[in-house]
């Protein structure tokens, strides 16, 4: 027995996060058909295109911060993970502001854009994620010190010379 650590494993959130995305690739695809027909019932071929715009940035936005988490658990137990983990989720987000801007700016002079029902569209898709996020978090069984390795023998049964 010795006390040199094992070789980390990955960390227990990832099949939390791998679970809200299967979740949300699910709930995207009902929220395609639901916010496409009514934009579409509402405004016609306009309201469709500004329905599944609507749910398309909703569900990029809403997937990059579990899909950078998971990017970022590839590096736990290595010397700088905090610092490797802290960078790729900040660099995530920093990534979802640029696509909101430049969304922004692309679709304000857009002639089908219906505004009503882009908003309502990304307002639907976010409900749903976080609905998502709280039942696939409330539902989390992981211990409080899941990722911590204990020591194999007694340290004060060791004799010092």
């Amino acid at each position: 027995m010795s006390d040199s650590p094992a070789q980390p494993t990955a960390p227990a959130i990832n099949p939390v996060l791998r679970t809200v995305l299967l979740w949300t690739g699910i709930a995207a695809a009902a929220l395609i058909i639901l916010g496409g027909g009514i934009g579409y019932l509402v405004a016609g071929s306009d309201g469709l295109w500004s329905g599944l715009t609507g749910v398309g940035l909703a569900v990029v936005f809403l997937a990059l911060t579990p899909i950078s988490v998971l990017i970022a658990n590839r590096f736990y137990g290595r010397e700088m993970f905090a610092t490797v983990f802290f960078g790729i989720v900040m660099g995530g987000w920093l990534l979802k502001l640029v696509i909101f801007i430049v969304a922004i700016v692309i679709l304000r002079g857009q002639s089908w854009v219906v505004p009503a029902v882009i908003f309502l569209s990304l307002v639907a898709g976010i409900v749903v994620s976080l609905v998502i996020d709280a039942v696939a978090f409330s539902r989390l069984r992981v211990p409080h010190v899941s990722d911590v390795t204990l020591p194999t023998s007694d340290p004060e049964a060791r004799e010092d010379s």
